[in-house]
């Protein structure tokens, strides 16, 4: 055992050094270096001085050697060990100070305080008037109201939770789960989402992962159709962010591409449905850490049994027509959060907290329109000041990044939420965020209106809600055409039809039934007038509303009638048609 004396200002410090302390000091270092090794393995950081995680890693390396040498010299038990500890510390704690203060300041350099401007320009937004949304936004006909997504995310996953365990594949059913992170896409002109498998648990991987995941769940967010795509046999999904080891995606990636900063992977497929992992790769324009911003992407090929993968700029993602089956690239929080930068910093930070001279942010809640063969995000738009209003909408190509805002007044999604609700108070229903239509040149507000109790998730209802007229203009339905209808005959009462064809109505099947009246009733909903008849001999009520048929009214006990509903199961139909 040595001892060394310092003197500090009269006093004296005793440093006692361990037995064999060159050795325990070369110890520390070999098993800081093997913790080195454990956490880069782990921890996956990219060699790159702008990756946050990258300094966070080298000061929790340097830090293991201060803590086995603690361990190795005993200082852990022997206090007097102490003193040594600190004083060959000095060095390690000098380097993690020189990595936090540059950390720190290429924080600063990067930090909205410092450069509000330049990250107001990371997102650029063309500005239209109100009569270029109802250009761009195809107007709800036949067409396109049956490609109209019905469902929410929500929804969307316990009809995949459904559709795997009626599988009827007892091995399929019993050894994977749907991965919970998945997203809209544009498939074949039809919005749906693709929501790929995961092991349902470590041992299940351990006995399938030399196999793969078997396949992908596709659910048509408009018809509300699932189907579960097995891949050919002997094709396999081997890499995917919810796997261990060699075979999780990010780490499979890491070692491929080790400079890269990379964002969350998204699961896509092309036009004949073979399935792939889409990476963003990310780039921290100001500073070190701000400005962040996406680059290019890395596409894996994710039935490939080497988990190929091919890098490719934003440039070529935009230009190459080759690329236009991705539906996403950028994430709907990165958009989001570039807007956000864009309407609050344009006129520099402090105007954005105090001042808030044309501060504009996105509201609460995103949801996805399909379009053009792409996928759209939108939000609506609300001054600083604003509670219950929005000053226009947003929409965002997620592919291209192509940023637009409609000056279009009204009301908030959630007051529009609100809205719907009120109208089917006494059913307690929940409507889903809303998706923004173009019925007859009005934005319009679309949204379902689901049943949650005992949590089912299950859609009940449909609404239509004017964005600028909330809580006048409005309608709820059973079916999506019915909703319709309903919608443009308010639109008519409020001199808002804008010579919308009344024919240019959602057909979901039709018939004819004949009959006499037995009963006959009337209910006031949402200011509509609605009328139910039972036919003789019959248990089903029709309905039709006096808005849209004023004819209605004249109808009595007895009356002879030839109507045409739509085909449905249910106590209660829809009247399309009647005399």
């Amino acid at each position: 055992m040595d001892s060394n004396v310092t003197s500090t200002g009269g006093s004296k410090n005793y440093v006692i050094e361990p037995e064999k302390s060159a050795l325990k000091i070369i110890l520390s270092i070999i098993c800081s270096i093997a913790a080195a090794l454990v956490g880069y393995y782990c921890y996956l950081p990219a060699l790159n001085p702008k990756a946050p995680e990258l300094w966070i890693y080298l000061i929790g390396v340097v830090i293991s050697f201060v803590l086995f040498l603690s361990i190795f010299s005993g200082a852990t038990k022997k206090p007097e060990y102490g003193p040594y500890v600190r004083r060959k510390s000095i060095v390690p704690v000098i380097i993690v100070g020189a990595l936090a203060l540059i950390a720190g300041i290429g924080f600063l350099a990067g930090s909205t305080f410092l450069r509000a401007v330049p990250h107001s320009e990371l997102l650029n937004v063309n500005v239209h008037a109100e009569e270029e949304f109802v250009k761009f936004i195809r107007p709800a006909d036949a067409a396109s109201f049956n490609n109209v997504p019905r469902l929410d995310e929500d929804s969307a996953r316990q009809l995949a939770n459904k559709a795997l365990s009626d599988l009827g594949d007892a091995d399929t059913v019993s050894q994977y789960t749907i991965y919970p992170m998945f997203t809209q896409i544009n498939y074949r002109e039809k919005p749906v989402r693709v929501v790929p498998l995961q092991y349902a648990d470590l041992i299940k991987w351990f006995t399938n992962t030399s196999r793969g995941l078997p396949g992908y769940i596709i659910i048509d967010m408009a018809s509300e159709e699932t189907h579960f795509q097995r891949l050919p046999d002997g094709q396999f999904i081997r890499y995917s962010p919810a796997e261990h080891f060699g075979r999780l995606l990010k780490r499979h990636l890491r070692f491929q591409f080790p400079t890269f900063l990379f964002g969350d992977a998204t699961f896509d497929i092309d036009n004949d449905g073979n399935p792939y992992w889409i990476t963003p790769r990310l780039d921290n324009t100001l500073g070190l850490f701000g400005g962040t911003d996406v680059i290019g992407v890395v596409i894996t090929k994710a039935d490939s049994p080497t988990g190929e993968s091919h890098y490719y700029t934003i440039d070529d993602l935009r230009d190459k027509d080759e690329f236009r089956w991705i539906s996403r690239v950028f994430s709907s929080s990165l958009l989001i959060k570039q807007f956000n930068f864009h309407g609050k910093l344009h006129s520099g930070f402090w105007n954005s907290i105090l001042g808030q001279r044309e501060v504009r942010v996105a509201t609460e809640g995103v949801n996805y329109i399909a379009m053009y063969d792409d996928v759209f995000l939108y939000s609506g738009v609300t001054s600083s000041t604003a509670d219950q209003s929005i000053i226009g909408f947003l929409l965002i190509n997620q592919r291209t990044k192509d940023a637009n805002f409609y000056r279009v007044g009204g009301a908030t999604e959630r007051a529009a939420m609100g809205s719907a609700e009120g109208m089917v108070a006494h059913m307690q229903y929940k409507a889903t965020f809303p998706l923004l239509v173009n019925v007859a040149g009005q934005p319009t507000y679309f949204m379902a209106l689901k049943d949650v109790r005992n949590n089912n998730q299950i859609v009940q209802q449909f609404a239509l809600v004017n964005v600028k007229d909330f809580n006048k203009v409005r309608a709820t339905g059973v079916t999506v055409s019915e909703t319709f209808r309903l919608y443009n005959a308010v639109l008519a009462e409020n001199g808002l039809a804008n010579n919308q064809s009344p024919g240019a109505i959602p057909d979901d099947g039709t018939e004819v039934i004949s009959g006499t009246i037995a009963d006959i009733r009337t209910q006031l909903i949402g200011g509509n007038s609605m009328y139910y008849i039972n036919l003789t001999d019959s248990k089903v009520w029709y309905r039709i509303s006096a808005a849209e048929y004023e004819n209605v009214v004249l109808l009595s006990k007895g009356s002879k009638i030839k109507i045409l509903v739509e085909k449905a199961v249910g106590n209660i139909l829809s009247i399309i048609e009647f005399q």
